[in-house]
């Protein structure tokens, strides 16, 4: 790789996501020898990306280059690469561009989606954790409009109108409230020879209430939302399989739909190499005690999502989110000076700053830890949290003028199909591809 020698101590991070970055950020100008890999040479602000996929922002003003982030940093050094393996005998990662040594190891490579072992959903339904994903579907949802333009069969054409998202959690509620939105305000002028009134966009959920892990409160104001906003709710509802047409569900309802958008869970992206005992296969996560060192190891470390740090109040680990992560990455950068400097490391305590989803135009759900609020006011609380959560003073100016053009105008001017998308064959399909 490439790499030169250091008296320092070399530390490897794995993941230019919350956790990563924030955690670079930390170690900055210290007395270490700093090497981030990912196979992006950019960091991804996933909560953004339901508005990439509906043309509401392009994919380069929620992207930062991670070699911006580093380039004042000393001795740090930036590799675009997947890792493959951790042999953690010799203590080096096995990665596409070669091997690398390292004194101290972290593996904060985030989730991927979940189907729960359902190969023909996987390879038919759509995914988005990454923006060359949610480019894919914007571009599958313009050219269904454009096949449906073409269309004499009503059959058909109502297929390919009919959208079906699977996942009522935060990602699946907000590109609801988008495809509403642009149904509402923008297809129908784009396609006045269309009757976009039999657009169709359906949100199933296999529990009994959407957004399950904010407040009941929310839950329900955001289903009223949802419902004026002509988006139909299914709940306690489980889908089957899904064969690229038709859906099937554990009652007899099925939908006739040609997109599928999976957002019904996630999973850690595990690397080969760590113990089983550290991996918690159920949720690819890896165990980790509380100081995030990866449970029968003391110089590997693992943050984020792909992190799981059992406790009293979080048996099951921390939500997958981004305050876990950040919060994660900046204490562990604390731990590790404290390491180098013979001290003790100070164990994690998650500060739950609360969480918020957003529905629509002037509507959104927002529960802090002593308030719950909705509409208006919850909608500019969630566009500020958002703006200023992005990296880079361009990325917030360009978000916040799309913002402001889209608000004043109703319109998505980013529906633009900058190339066309094709399904992959089951033979060469993974999971979370691209």
């Amino acid at each position: 790789m490439n790499i030169p020698q250091s008296s320092n101590p070399r530390i490897v991070i794995i993941g230019g996501g919350f956790a990563g970055i924030a955690l670079a950020k930390k170690l900055r100008n210290k007395s270490l020898q700093v090497v981030l890999l990912d196979k992006h040479n950019y960091h991804n602000f996933q909560p953004l990306l339901y508005q990439v996929a509906t043309g509401g922002l392009e994919a380069g003003s929620i992207a930062y280059p991670i070699r911006k982030v580093i380039q004042e940093y000393k001795d740090f050094y930036f590799r675009l690469t997947a890792v493959k393996e951790i042999d953690t005998v010799n203590q080096k990662i096995i990665a596409e561009i070669g091997d690398l040594h390292y004194d101290y190891l972290v593996i904060a490579t985030g989730s991927k989606t979940n189907y729960f072992g359902n190969k023909e959903i996987e390879r038919n339904s759509m995914a988005m954790k990454t923006i060359p994903q949610s480019l894919n579907i914007r571009s599958l949802i313009l050219e269904n409009f454009e096949q449906a333009v073409l269309t004499k069969d009503e059959s058909e054409r109502n297929t390919l109108i009919n959208f079906v998202l699977v996942g009522a959690g935060p990602t699946g509620v907000e590109l609801a409230g988008a495809l509403a939105e642009m149904k509402k305000a923008i297809l129908q002028k784009d396609y006045p020879d269309l009757d976009i009134a039999k657009m169709e966009i359906n949100l199933i959920q296999s529990g009994d209430r959407i957004l399950n892990t904010m407040t009941e409160k929310s839950s329900a104001d955001a289903e009223k939302f949802l419902n004026k906003l002509g988006v139909k709710i299914w709940k306690n509802v489980r889908v089957t399989n899904y064969d690229g047409k038709t859906i099937t569900t554990n009652s007899d309802l099925t939908f006739e739909t040609a997109t599928v958008i999976w957002t019904a869970g996630v999973q850690g992206a595990a690397i080969r190499g760590l113990d089983a005992k550290s991996l918690v296969e159920k949720v690819e996560r890896i165990r980790v005690n509380q100081f995030n060192q990866v449970v029968g190891y003391d110089n590997i470390f693992a943050l984020g999502d792909i992190a799981l740090m059992e406790s009293d109040k979080y048996p099951q680990g921390h939500p997958m989110m981004a305050q876990p992560a950040l919060q994660q990455g900046k204490l562990l950068g604390e731990n590790f000076v404290n390491l180098i400097n013979k001290k003790a490391m100070k164990p994690f305590e998650y500060h739950d700053k609360g969480s918020m989803a957003t529905i629509g135009r002037n509507l959104a759900v927002v529960d802090l830890p002593h308030y719950h609020f909705s509409g208006v006011f919850a909608w500019f609380v969630w566009m500020f949290v958002h703006l200023f959560s992005l990296i880079g003073f361009k990325n917030k100016a360009v978000v916040f003028l799309n913002w402001v053009y889209n608000y004043i105008r109703f319109d998505r001017e980013g529906r633009l199909i900058i190339r066309p998308f094709k399904k992959k064959s089951f033979t060469t399909f993974t999971s979370d591809e691209v």
